[in-house]
């Protein structure tokens, strides 16, 4: 029939797989890979930096809840892809990673941008390794699909050295793999599970937090069902974010100190107990609390913490046998919920004359609460910053699963313009926003080159606090203004004229009135835009700031 090369068998199992998209930066050692593309009907977008491309492939598997792929060239294309790779690894996202190499006949002879890449890979991927011959490309591949998904998912290396991918096998000798993956709904332990629905019918105070494994499980619905069978308020993280509507009377925010503090019986659902949930300790945590802590294996269970009950399985699949083993409505504590919507409403009225402010320049928190109402259920939000999004994520009325993005537990900046690409890629009828700080910008912008190429329009609103403010915040705390470095950016940066030189659409925005009429235009011009408010540096009422300590 004809003969087949390595690059022709990676579009075939991606179109199989139907991953309809791969991300790149051009390189020789894996333009095979395009051309095998072309005649599959996989779209490729070239990005403008390979952290772009990798950061698009995790935005892609968080879009679909399937496997992204990036494709980059040998040596500095690998490298400059690692941090898209490790952030998608602490954020629990399958994503593969198609390395080109040197030829395997020139190993360690110094060939064009030879090093040694798998060792790099290994600690930040859940495999990484090295194909040794053309009629296994595919195979290989495949088993890269089921090691991504499976279990905890994550990301996934692959090398492939140009003799092997450039090399070609007779097609009659080549078949697609088939039936290699066979993901299943893992139930927790039937004894584990009466112990946790035990501990649940008997709390008084009630709170739960839930995490990344709800997104992937798709269980959005079984969550928001066994809040309201046991009447527990829920504080949600990471991709969880939308499982419970903004409106929801059992969705909580602003409490979630108080509820975690004061509960006598505490369900840990999938978000890890670190930095952000103070690793599971007082005073955050109540310590005399009976903890019950589902993930996706025994790996997380315990960590930092004792754990009381650990439940592990497939997300969707626990919370029905949760419910189940409950059985009926639970009485609720309505003195509970009452003194936690009491504190989310003073909260609230707390900040709402900061929400509502006129001062030049503009304070963080009204710009959030400009910003929010552009959401509908249209829309999706990305968050690429430090504290403008950590504010924004308060104030965003986020109502379903997958309509908010941010990096995840490793706190990268700069992947906005690779998740945003991802998300339009696939999603072209959404409106996509993008919450970024004036210092994540400066990282990945020039890719909204490759936003104005591929006709994405997204639109981007840059709080410009003109400095890394959340480092400048805790720095000036600790060392005092006059001793305040490297964390300050030009007062004359004008984000909005770089994305117009590039093709897009620019406005710059001093006073708060100006806010909402500029974004309406930015999203009417049809665009790649955006948006660059001037931020105060040091709002009041806000402290901001990150302590490493």
């Amino acid at each position: 029939m004809g003969w087949v090369d390595g690059g022709d068998m990676i579009a075939r199992v991606m179109k199989q797989e139907g991953t309809e998209v791969l991300f790149t930066l051009s390189g020789g050692h894996i333009q095979s890979i395009y051309d095998g593309c072309i005649d599959e009907d996989i779209r490729v977008i070239d990005t403008r930096h390979e952290q772009t491309a990798a950061h698009a492939a995790d935005g892609y598997a968080r879009t679909t809840r399937h496997v992204g792929v990036a494709a980059v060239t040998a040596g500095p294309g690998v490298t400059d892809a690692v941090t898209g790779v490790a952030n998608a690894f602490r954020a629990g996202s399958p994503m593969i990673l198609i390395g080109g190499a040197a030829p395997l006949d020139s190993l360690g002879r110094g060939a064009l941008q030879e090093m040694e890449q798998i060792e790099i890979m290994r600690p930040i991927t859940k495999w990484a390794g090295r194909v040794y011959e053309t009629k296994r490309v595919a195979e290989t591949l495949a088993d890269c699909y089921r090691i991504a998904l499976s279990g905890r998912p994550g990301p996934v290396y692959l090398e492939l050295p140009t003799d092997v991918l450039f090399g070609r096998v007779d097609e009659d000798d080549f078949t697609l793999p088939t039936k290699y993956r066979h993901q299943m709904r893992n139930p927790a332990d039937p004894d584990a599970i009466e112990r946790a629905a035990e501990a649940i019918q008997g709390a008084d105070r009630l709170a739960m937090m839930a995490g990344t494994p709800v997104f992937w499980s798709d269980a959005g619905t079984e969550l928001r069902q066994f809040v309201e069978q046991v009447g527990t308020p829920v504080y949600t993280n990471e991709m969880a974010r939308g499982s419970i509507p903004w409106e929801h009377p059992l969705k909580g925010l602003w409490a979630r100190r108080a509820a975690l503090a004061e509960a006598d019986v505490i369900i840990v659902f999938g978000s890890p107990l670190d930095f952000r949930l103070r690793y599971g300790q007082a005073p955050l945590f109540n310590p005399k609390a009976t903890v019950i802590q589902y993930d996706y294996d025994e790996e997380t269970i315990g960590k930092n913490r004792p754990i009381d009950i650990g439940l592990t399985g497939d997300a969707r699949t626990v919370l029905q046998q949760l419910s189940n083993a409950i059985g009926a409505q639970l009485p609720r504590n309505e003195q509970w919920l009452s003194q936690l919507s009491a504190e989310e409403e003073r909260a609230r009225e707390l900040r709402r004359p900061l929400l509502e402010s006129d001062e030049v320049p503009i304070h963080p928190l009204r710009l959030c609460n400009e910003i929010a109402r552009f959401i509908d259920d249209n829309t999706i939000v990305v968050g690429d910053g430090g504290d403008i999004v950590a504010n924004a994520s308060k104030y965003m009325p986020i109502n379903r699963m997958g309509q908010w993005f941010d990096p995840g537990p490793l706190g990268t900046l700069g992947v906005g313009p690779g998740f945003c690409m991802a998300i339009k890629a696939v999603h072209p009828e959404k409106r996509i926003l993008m919450v970024n700080g004036d210092g994540a910008f400066g990282l990945n912008g020039f890719d909204f080159d490759t936003l104005v190429r591929f006709d994405l329009p997204v639109v981007s609103v840059v709080g410009n606090d003109r400095q890394w403010g959340q480092i400048a915040v805790g720095q000036i705390r600790q060392y005092g203004e006059e001793r305040a470095i490297a964390t300050r950016l030009a007062d004359s940066a004008r984000y909005d004229r770089v994305v117009e030189a590039l093709g897009g659409y620019g406005e710059f925005v001093e006073t708060p009135d100006e806010i909402a009429p500029a974004i309406e235009r930015a999203f009417d011009s049809g665009k790649p835009a955006c948006v660059n408010v001037i931020m105060n540096p040091r709002p009041k009422g806000l402290e901001g700031g990150y302590s490493f300590m």
